[in-house]
């Protein structure tokens, strides 16, 4: 699994179950994508 953080996107690669549990941990921590890439890129 592996997660890429750009700027304006985020990109999910793996299998379909670990990237939906992925989401559901960084689901828990943030509530929008935007606040996501926010704390990666500081």
């Amino acid at each position: 699994m592996k997660v890429y953080v750009y700027d304006k996107k985020i990109v999910l690669a793996g299998k379909a179950w670990e990237v939906r549990e992925q989401l559901k941990a960084y689901g828990k921590h943030f509530t929008y994508v935007k606040d996501w890439i926010n704390s990666s890129n500081s």
